[in-house]
């Protein structure tokens, strides 16, 4: 809120270089918010009294937007990426995956490994949990379990991500 809007009794108010001026009615904060051709800005609408702010308000959503910029560009976005294997794949194949796998791992994304189940496939799932424990021994030095092997419709899905 901001001049006008504010209609509050009373406002506890801060000058324009961050010194207190006190508790005093929205009035009084208005009229010096005029006299120095600046905003009065509520910033803590929550307090008690509610704390208002004398600034400029188109520099004040500037430095809000700047700083918003800021904090989203430090924030790192991982995505999952997914690794298919079939329940019949051969040893080379399954190193070429793992390779793929660690490079994504390494560059902080997530992997979901999934072992898709087709057709008689699925009669033999017992022995395929190996076939993602074997792939995981193989990346183990780069990742850790997020969540273990687990059967899911008709495949096996189990995620890893970067070791810390």
């Amino acid at each position: 809120m901001i001049n006008e809007q504010i209609r509050d009794k009373e406002v506890r108010l801060i000058g324009e270089e961050g010194e207190q001026l006190g508790v005093m009615s929205a009035k009084d904060a208005m009229k010096l918010a005029k006299e120095a051709n600046l905003d009065l800005v509520k910033i803590a609408p929550t307090a008690k009294p509610p704390v208002c702010k004398i600034i400029d308000y188109g520099k004040y959503r500037y430095e809000l937007a700047r700083k918003e910029k800021e904090a989203k560009k430090k924030q790192k976005i991982t995505d999952v990426k997914e690794i298919r294997l079939s329940p019949n794949i051969d040893e080379n194949d399954l190193n070429t995956k793992a390779n793929q796998a660690r490079k994504f791992l390494s560059k902080g994304d997530k992997v979901k490994v999934s072992l898709r189940f087709r057709g008689r496939e699925m009669a033999h799932m017992g022995t395929s949990k190996q076939i993602l424990d074997s792939f995981f021994e193989r990346l183990e030095d780069v990742a850790v379990v997020e969540k273990p092997a687990k059967l899911e419709g008709r495949s096996m899905i189990m995620f890893l991500a970067e070791k810390r």
